[in-house]
């Protein structure tokens, strides 16, 4: 069987091909190779030991597993349980909640496998301006296209598609699928996986619309969907855009002004060789004053019929347009694009939540605000001559509510009243840290602060967070005083080295110590990725100490014998074991959540 990395590789290459059909896709799901990669990947899923309708986890994953799975898809037996319906809450609105399915297992390996299919085949072509769920791409990478490429906008168009991933009509998405693709195996094997349904409360219910929530080749769906928008968009930027010249003409405002100001700086050369000394000192003046009029002057038509841009940005279902023109020209872009997602896509542009904003105003994008600077505000150039480098430039900021709502979702603020009415905010014990020990106290408090900052450093205002800091280390330390029946003094007194809060702790290398966050929140322009969303694809080597290694190895963990067949057997916390049995105890020894046992042994350890 070929390498899957070769396979991916070599589908990546032919992607590249303008009108390239993709054939003999679905032999790929005979090579027990594939499912190797796909159960390494699935395993680091924090979900991975959560079961679906089937009863079923990773636990007991053995080669037989994979071989009967590989028979069901060789004789077209193999149908996709119903996902598991749970809700969780929305993060903005508790009080609805989003529908998530949990696939079974076995179906998690088939669906990372086309994921990785589709991947290959889909993302070389996919567009520069989409962002959602991609290697190498995250928030932060749409938030600096956006920087970049909205200067100068007049209009945003703030994009919001009706249950967008609900509303996905299988028919198009298969068609779209047939454009590249035509193996009608593998396209069947996606209107399974598509038409699969779903349980809840023990009632199935059918599916007929949507990628289901959940399912490991969802995300990649969604954007093969989502990418015809983007086409749309950039074949309409061709015909929308217009500029008359080479580059945009200034307003005759601006260019008599700056003839005027071309003939004194002439006047003003020439006068150094002839004139009085109070003659040159009042035309220098004069062309200092006029160069403060100049910058004050806008320096292009509020309305010019012959410029006009639009700009683009995805992020999953969100997006946003910038128009520079007339509200009018922006009206009739929401129109079009209205139309184009009902008629081609069968998709609904919600008139409540799409709105058409001023640029000078704050826009919402992506859990940032930004907005074009009106600063008038001038920097020196190399020459030395002023210039409003921020007039109409791209400002992300930081929204209030953002870090306040997590201080209230951590339960670390306590808010009063003095006797005038005003708020008097200060950090408060969180009473489920108290049982913790020191130093996963402080590390708690550091993986709040530093992931709120992650996300927020690329805003103007970022040091805003310095707020937030406050407040929690206020909380931290009264979290301590609560654990330890003492006073903020006292802890402040024992922990405090050098002015920062330190918890020494005992490691096999010694004493050593960990501080609560103090690296100030200054703005930064760095890119995150893994930290933010989804990482690069980085394919594992099986290594003997990997698990597909280990399974392959035949070695029981257990008891050291030889066998072909091996079962791994999984847990879902380390911190649940209480060493009950040999192999809870050979776990905790290992520090491993994984085990490969024989046979016998893997029954043992499940009593």
């Amino acid at each position: 069987m070929r390498n899957p990395i070769h396979v991916l590789e070599s589908l990546r290459e032919q992607a590249c091909k303008k009108g390239y059909k993709f054939d003999r896709l679905y032999r790929n799901l005979y090579n027990p190779e594939f499912y190797l990669e796909a159960y390494a990947k699935i395993s680091k899923s924090q979900g991975s030991m959560t079961a679906g309708t089937d009863g079923m986890t990773l636990d007991g994953m053995s080669m037989p597993r994979i071989n009967r799975l590989i028979d069901k898809l060789k004789d077209h037996s193999y149908r996709p349980n119903p996902a598991r319906r749970e809700y969780i809450e929305k993060k903005n609105n508790p009080l609805k909640k989003r529908p998530l399915g949990i696939p079974s297992t076995d179906d998690k390996l088939v669906q990372e496998i086309v994921r990785m299919i589709l991947e290959a085949i889909y993302e070389p072509t996919f567009s520069t301006k989409s962002h959602g769920f991609r290697a190498s791409r995250s928030c932060h990478t749409a938030l600096t296209q956006v920087k970049k490429t909205f200067t100068g906008v007049k209009w945003i168009i703030e994009g919001d598609i009706e249950s967008c991933f609900d509303s996905f009509d299988h028919h198009i998405l298969v068609n779209i699928l047939r454009e590249r693709i035509k193996d009608e195996h593998f396209i069947a094997l996606i209107w399974k996986m598509l038409k699969a349904g779903y349980m809840e409360l023990w009632t199935y219910h059918k599916t007929y619309s949507g990628t289901p929530q959940g399912s490991g080749c969802s995300p990649i769906l969604a954007n093969i969907y989502l990418n015809e928008l983007d086409k749309y968009v950039n074949e309409y930027k061709t015909s929308f855009d217009v500029q008359a010249s080479g580059r945009r003409e200034f307003s005759e405002e601006y260019k008599q002004i700056n003839r005027t100001c071309s003939k004194r700086a002439a006047k003003a050369r020439k006068m150094q060789f002839i004139g009085s000394k109070a003659e040159r000192s009042t035309i220098i003046d004069d062309l200092k004053a006029l160069r403060k009029i100049r910058l004050r002057t806008p320096a292009y038509p509020a309305i010019d019929r012959d410029y006009r841009k639009i700009q683009y940005n995805r992020y999953a279902d969100d997006f946003v347009i910038g128009v520079i023109g007339s509200k009018q020209d922006a009206q009739q872009v929401k129109d079009d694009l209205r139309e184009f997602l009902q008629n081609r896509l069968r998709l609904t542009l919600s008139e409540e939540k799409t709105k058409i904003t001023h640029s000078s105003e704050l826009v919402r994008y992506l859990g940032y605000d930004f907005t074009t600077s009106r600063s008038k505000a001038v920097k020196r150039d190399k020459s030395g001559r002023p210039q409003k480098v921020w007039y109409s430039t791209v400002m992300l900021y930081v929204p209030h509510e953002k870090w306040f709502n997590k201080l209230q979702e951590y339960k670390a603020l306590g808010i009063s009243k003095d006797g005038s009415g005003e708020e008097r905010w200060k950090g408060i014990h969180r009473g489920k840290l108290v049982n913790r020990d020191d130093v996963d106290i402080v590390r708690k408090y550091n993986a709040e602060i530093r992931g709120i900052y992650n996300f927020y450093w690329l805003a103007e205002n970022a040091t805003v967070l310095s707020n937030f800091h406050y407040i929690m280390k206020g909380s931290m330390y009264r979290t301590f005083a609560a654990k330890y029946k003492s006073t903020f003094n006292k802890m402040k007194y024992k922990y405090e080295v050098d002015g920062v809060f330190t918890v020494r702790y005992p490691t096999k290398s010694g004493i050593k110590h960990c501080e609560f966050y103090h690296d100030g929140f200054g703005q930064k322009k760095e890119v995150l990725f893994g930290n933010i969303d989804t990482p690069p694809e980085h394919w594992i080597r099986h290594s003997p100490n990997s698990l597909a290694g280990r399974l392959k190895a035949g070695i029981c963990e257990g008891c050291d014998r030889q066998t072909p067949n091996i079962h791994m057997h999984h847990v879902k916390r380390l911190k649940d074991l209480t060493g009950k049995n040999v192999f809870e105890t050979l776990m905790m020894l290992k520090h491993r959540k994984s085990l490969a046992l024989c046979s016998d042994c893997f029954e043992k350890s499940r009593i």
